[in-house]
């Protein structure tokens, strides 16, 4: 598998000389395991005139990452549904897909950075909130009838368990060094195991979205809900039993301890030493 790149494509809190916002694009590396040394990821920023705003410049800037880089990535990750347009054509363009996601953290992170650090030293720039256009999300979709799992609970491991998950004998997973979410090794990091006999199609099928994090709903109902791609939803659970509606609270005032940081698993069954699919998530606040 080749590597995975995140992508922002966005305006700045930084004006130039004709008073018109300064647009940048930032483009980094996937950690795709516990181990990785987020450290040695690949980066790339590269400020955009205004007046240049458009799908062309942005491809010229992708090739020019690409030739930095030394390779190009098997796929590039954005967050940004309102430049979905302009992002899907510059990637295509490049030749490489591109896949509307959560799963940006490594470029999270570095946003975060770049607001506190690098664009305040900027000639122009302007305090306070970037704004960013929020766009409603389609409701939650009942999973296919073939890849409802017959059990599933509520479980919790630490930090230190999860940073040897790299060991376990896994089907489909990805991850991340937790140390990107500066957990304690000994934090307590809540998660959902999926019980089924058909543990490695429903594995394969999870395997192809973009995996965000899962959340409990309360807007109709107490939900589980998978949070996928750049606005799909998935309901994984209907919860009305009440032990299970205070593990439910549980689960979520454990994963905002734990910075956001949570797991889904798929196995066999109760029993099995293995896993068909383990993926680590992090819910973030994104712009």
């Amino acid at each position: 598998m080749g590597s995975i790149w995140e992508l922002d494509f966005y305006s700045r809190p930084i004006l130039d000389e004709n008073q018109k916002k300064v647009w940048e694009v930032l483009i980094c590396e996937s950690p795709t395991d516990v181990r990785t040394n987020t450290d040695t990821l690949f980066r790339f920023a590269k400020y955009c005139p205004n007046t240049e705003v458009n799908s062309v410049w942005l491809k010229t800037a992708i090739q020019e990452a690409i030739s930095k880089a030394g390779e190009a990535p098997n796929k590039i990750r954005f967050f940004r549904r309102q430049m979905n347009n302009m992002i899907v054509k510059a990637c295509e363009d490049a030749g490489i897909s591109a896949m509307p996601s959560r799963r940006i953290l490594m470029l999270y992170e570095w946003l975060q950075q770049r607001m506190e650090e690098v664009y305040p030293q900027e000639p122009g720039y302007q305090g306070g909130t970037n704004p960013s256009v929020r766009l409603d999300s389609p409701l939650p979709q009942r999973l296919p009838d073939a890849l409802e799992g017959q059990k599933w609970v509520f479980v919790s491991l630490s930090a230190a368990e999860l940073a040897e998950m790299s060991e376990w004998d896994i089907g489909f997973t990805e991850a991340f060094p937790l140390n990107l979410a500066q957990v304690s090794p000994e934090t307590r990091i809540p998660g959902v195991l999926i019980f089924s006999p058909r543990a490695l199609p429903i594995a394969g099928w999870m395997s192809g979205l973009e995996l965000g994090f899962l959340r409990v709903d309360t807007s109709q109902g107490t939900r589980l809900l998978l949070e996928t791609g750049a606005t799909e939803s998935w309901i994984l659970a209907n919860i009305k039993n009440p032990s299970v509606l205070e593990e439910a609270q549980g689960f979520e005032t454990a994963k905002q301890k734990a910075k956001g940081v949570h797991f889904i698993g798929v196995q066999s069954d109760s029993q099995a030493e293995s896993f068909a699919g383990f993926w680590l998530l992090q819910e973030v606040g994104l712009p």
